[in-house]
């Protein structure tokens, strides 16, 4: 079988920063599980990577004489991966507007694939979810929840919930796997599917409608209302009220506050009553910071929240507004709005202003932070930030 290389188109990789500052396209949660694990699951292969230079040591390419590459921000359906397995040797796939989903080749590619006269190309023309624009990993969530929890849970039978003072609506619709503690709370699953992984905890006083997804290892704290369209990553503690956001994993929001239509990244915490706003007073559509424009942008969408770049924090009380972007290893607080973009290593608020964070202060947080669920932070973690630190836009003072 061909090996399956995930590449990261370069005009939807900018759409997705800066959550594509520190990972592959693949590499983002949407649904239950990443893009990448997904076409593992349907695929049956372990996936490498064609990425940008700097994270190519994280994220290694391993092709040879036989290979699939595959958009990295396309969900796959079995439809397209019966597509894809059928394409010849040296043949493209490509969507009806010409994106390219697949490659089969012989060859071993050093940057992602273009339209050219190097391959006959097929075109697939069923439905498809590809995530082009950061607002679509939360417009999608709850479908992607539902596809994810048919595909993990097919011919398999759900741990039991023994706590007598849980109240389940539409249980058939809830699994739940080994390890899982849930105490006093209500599961209503009558719109959607609830799926609680591995060893996670649902504290008591908890309400939480699906379609939701609580990962490996994930705590929702006492009294947690986690509205529908919702997935929290592996290995996050979350509280207050969160609805139609992703955590992708590694992150806390611990305490009280509202979070919606939201996307924060791995290794980020936001202090109690962090709250956004994720819908204008006069019902305009959002505008958000474009990587690619370096401007405010047309969501299209009056529903957008925050979106926050991997080991960012958010001090008590911090408000953001709609369509807020705040970048890597950013640390802001105090009083009032913040500003719609906040640039990666920032440090400080809307009311005294942002200075440049100290690169050498930043890896010691990040290091600290992954000493707290004991992992390692090693060189290459610290060069893919160092990297990041040196070619991203900051505050005056760079």
């Amino acid at each position: 079988m061909p090996n399956l290389v995930l590449f990261d188109d370069p005009i939807i990789r900018t759409a997705l920063l800066p959550l594509t500052f520190t990972r592959p396209v693949a590499g983002i949660r949407i649904g239950i599980l990443t893009l990448a694990e997904k076409w593992t699951k349907l695929l049956g292969r372990t996936p490498s990577y064609l990425v940008e230079p700097y994270l190519q040591t994280k994220f290694p390419q391993q092709a040879g004489t036989d290979n699939w590459y595959i958009n990295g921000a396309v969900c796959p359906t079995t439809a397209l991966t019966q597509a894809i397995r059928a394409l010849p040797e040296n043949t493209g796939l490509i969507t009806h507007d010409g994106l390219i989903l697949a490659i089969h080749t012989n060859t071993q590619l050093t940057a992602a694939p273009v339209l050219n006269d190097d391959y006959p190309l097929r075109t697939f023309t069923e439905p498809l979810t590809i995530v082009r624009n950061l607002w679509d990993i939360f417009v999608e969530n709850g479908d992607q929840i539902r596809a994810d929890f048919a595909s993990l849970t097919a011919g398999r039978t759900s741990a039991p919930i023994t706590d007598p003072f849980t109240r389940c609506y539409a249980p058939e619709n809830i699994f739940i796997e080994e390890g899982a503690t849930i105490r006093a709370s209500v599961l209503n699953a009558e719109a959607g599917p609830i799926y609680i992984g591995r060893n996670a905890t649902i504290s008591e006083g908890t309400v939480m409608i699906g379609p939701f997804a609580l990962c490996e290892g994930s705590t929702v704290n006492w009294g947690g209302k986690m509205r529908s369209n919702t997935t929290i990553g592996p290995f996050c503690k979350v509280g207050g009220e969160v609805g139609n956001s992703v955590f992708m994993g590694y992150s806390n929001k611990a305490h009280d506050g509202f979070l919606g239509n939201s996307v924060i990244g791995e290794w980020c915490n936001l202090g109690a009553n962090v709250n956004n706003s994720n819908l204008k007073n006069d019902y305009t559509n959002v505008k958000i910071h474009s990587y690619a424009t370096n401007q405010l942008e047309d969501t299209g969408r009056i529903f957008c929240g925050l979106t926050m770049g991997d080991f960012t924090k958010a001090g008590i009380s911090t408000m953001f507004n709609t369509g807020t972007v705040v970048g890597v290893s950013a640390n802001v607080f105090g009083g009032g709005f913040q500003p719609k973009h906040i640039p990666s290593f920032s440090w400080g608020g809307a009311g005294d202003g942002f200075t440049p964070y100290r690169i050498d202060k930043a890896i010691q947080v990040a290091r600290e932070a992954f000493i707290r669920r004991d992992k390692a932070f090693d060189e290459v973690e610290e060069q893919i930030l160092r990297a990041i630190f040196e070619t991203t836009l900051a505050p005056a003072g760079r």
